[in-house]
């Protein structure tokens, strides 16, 4: 099924749509499968074709994104934890960028740079402690944008102006800077809802619907338009649970 080992076409487009999107180390090929890393991201992925005109098969062994990714498995043989089959060489193309952006929102991309960051900062006052917070915030609102691939998910708003990175668990109630900084612990919410959800007028079910406070007004209410729930993952709904318990009015 696989060439083994890959044609001259068949390497040169693999390079060329890993360097494309972001996975620019090239580590080699074995039994037809060509290698590519980040010096960005976390992780590998892996690229082989039947041939020139497809199928393409990608592999990851990045455990996060692939809890992400609404993708059938494929049942082929080859590296990583899980194989995906695509049937023209676009629809691949289509797919890398989604795979790039979810790989460096993983939870340990953010913290890791948080903490390059700040490690040589003073937090002794509380003006030098609120300096490391905004670094923080701002990692995490870049985070956000790339895990949400920068629109609102309730209504599909892309300006930026208009997106607020919104904390499931606010700043100063997690326990840990990891929790501060994870995806999962966000929504990129367009500025109405985003002060809805920040003030507990808003939450969301484990479904991704939002749930409208009894106390929020009517003109507010009716403001708060929406097109399509939230598609959540278990980490998102477990940091929901602690917001519908603590926030939520």
């Amino acid at each position: 099924m696989i060439q083994i080992p890959q044609n001259f076409v068949i390497r040169q487009e693999c390079a060329k749509v890993a360097f494309q999107n972001g996975f620019r180390r090239e580590l080699g090929e074995v039994g037809g499968w060509a290698a590519f890393s980040s010096t960005t991201v976390p992780g590998t992925i892996h690229l082989a074709a039947a041939d020139a005109e497809g199928p393409w098969f990608l592999a990851l062994d990045h455990a996060g994104v692939i809890e992400e990714l609404d993708l059938p498995i494929a049942e082929i043989p080859g590296p990583g934890l899980s194989r995906y089959t695509f049937e023209t060489l676009g629809q691949l193309y289509s797919m890398l960028p989604r795979v790039y952006q979810l790989a460096v929102s993983l939870p340990d991309v953010p913290l890791r740079e948080f903490l390059a960051k700040v490690k040589e900062l003073p937090t002794t006052t509380e003006a030098e402690r609120l300096v490391v917070q905004r670094i923080g915030q701002n990692i995490f609102r870049a985070s956000l944008i790339d895990y949400w691939q920068s629109r609102c998910p309730l209504t599909d708003i892309t300006d930026p102006a208009l997106l607020r990175a919104s904390h499931i668990i606010p700043w100063s109630q997690c326990e840990t800077d990891e929790q501060r900084l994870d995806v999962h612990n966000g929504l990129l919410l367009s500025a109405l809802w985003d002060a809805a959800f920040d003030t507990g007028f808003v939450t969301f079910d484990d479904s991704g619907c939002p749930l409208f406070s009894s106390k929020l007004g009517v003109a507010a209410r009716n403001c708060l338009t929406w097109t399509k729930p939230v598609l959540l993952t278990d980490m998102h709904r477990r940091n929901l649970d602690w917001h519908r318990q603590h926030i939520f009015k």
